[in-house]
């Protein structure tokens, strides 16, 4: 197998909201991929992926031409066989490795499952959002929380590579039943996860909602700390989080199409300083004394992390100790996962962090 980082080249070809039986409260696919985008036919499909191939930096490294966009096994069998027919012969080539693509928890049934078993597919995800059946109701996502059990059972009795999308700040929900849905979603042992915050896309049925005053979205700081639950809960499954928001090849003009909702391009990098932040108040109350001047020390890929947008988590840290002063150093000689805290000459305590890219190998190890 080519394997070659930590993440795969993704090659993306758009089925702009095909497939869907009807639309969810949330969705507005305009606003994510521009409007009247039309469904690729497998005659330029080739083009596509070859023209963005002409990008990778390396033929070694690990490439898989992803149908993304909508759900995927929801549209008609022979488009289904058309596409996945044309990707398979670039496989075959030997120019990528595999095929993955997106759909919803009810279209994972015995005839879909027979019908692509034959082509190269190597990860499927699954936009499950909430296992609260409340909550999906509300969104209008017409499947249960049973439906997602069900699908990924399916697909691991496939042996496919499994990712599962959550969506935090749906209607109907708060931060205990989004706890709830991370640990349930754990508990079916996906091989990755990604974290979406629910905002409000204009034209989107959510936004007449909001509009009416019936549907009030979660702060950021609340979709934050909603996210760091899930996250933790995830970690500690070993199950890696590869996205937390929006992605940013989709993500929507924030000022002329997210009415309301907790939008920021730097949300997960909010989500992971808050969860150090924690971490380093617990170093924090393990420690005899507080030192007057602490010091972080890091490996330099989370120094950013520590220190908290705009040095936030610097502010927070003098404030809740009193000390006088908190630096943060980078150090190569650092594992990534490990952070310590020192005075002037001696380390107080170390502990572990979040080791992002540590389980992120485990995402890519993709089943043959």
């Amino acid at each position: 197998m080519k394997i070659s980082g930590l993440k795969p080249f993704i090659v993306p070809i758009f089925i702009p909201h095909r497939g869907c039986p009807h639309r969810c409260i949330f969705c507005n696919q305009n606003s994510i991929i521009g409007p009247n985008q039309p469904l690729p036919t497998p005659e330029t499909i080739r083009d596509q992926i070859y023209e963005f191939l002409a990008y990778r930096k390396s033929s070694h490294t690990y490439t898989q031409i992803a149908f993304y966009g909508g759900n995927f096994l929801g549209l008609p069998h022979s488009e289904i066989e058309a596409f996945l027919s044309e990707a398979s012969q670039i496989v075959a080539a030997g120019d990528v490795d595999g095929i993955r693509f997106s759909t919803r928890p009810d279209t994972v049934c015995s005839s879909t499952l027979n019908l692509i078993k034959k082509y190269p597919i190597k990860t499927i995800e699954l936009g499950v959002q909430s296992m609260e059946d409340n909550v999906l109701a509300r969104s209008h996502r017409g499947h249960t929380a049973a439906d997602a059990i069900q699908a990924v059972a399916r697909l691991q009795a496939h042996s496919y590579q499994i990712g599962i999308q959550m969506m935090l700040g749906l209607p109907g929900e708060h931060k205990r039943s989004a706890e709830t849905t991370a640990r349930k979603i754990a508990v079916l042992k996906p091989d990755f996860v990604r974290i979406y915050p629910t905002v409000v896309l204009a034209n989107s049925p959510l936004a007449q909602l909001y509009k009416n005053g019936i549907y009030q979205p979660v702060t950021l700081a609340e979709a934050v700390n909603m996210a760091k639950q899930a996250l933790v809960i995830f970690t500690s499954h070993a199950i890696p989080v590869v996205r937390i928001g929006l992605q940013s090849s989709t993500e929507p003009d924030a000022t002329n199409q997210v009415l309301a909702g907790p939008y920021h391009p730097a949300f997960g990098h909010m989500v992971y300083s808050e969860w150090y932040l924690d971490t380093i108040g617990e170093m924090l109350n393990s420690v005899d004394h507080k030192p007057l001047n602490i010091i972080c020390k890091v490996h330099p890929a989370n120094v950013s992390k520590v220190k908290g947008l705009k040095n936030a988590n610097i502010s927070a840290i003098i404030a809740r100790t009193g000390c006088a002063s908190v630096s943060v150093k980078a150090d190569t000689r650092m594992r990534t996962n490990v952070i310590e805290l020192w005075d002037s000459h001696h380390c107080l305590v170390s502990a572990k962090i979040p080791a992002t890219a540590m389980l992120m190998k485990k995402h890519h190890q993709v089943h043959q």
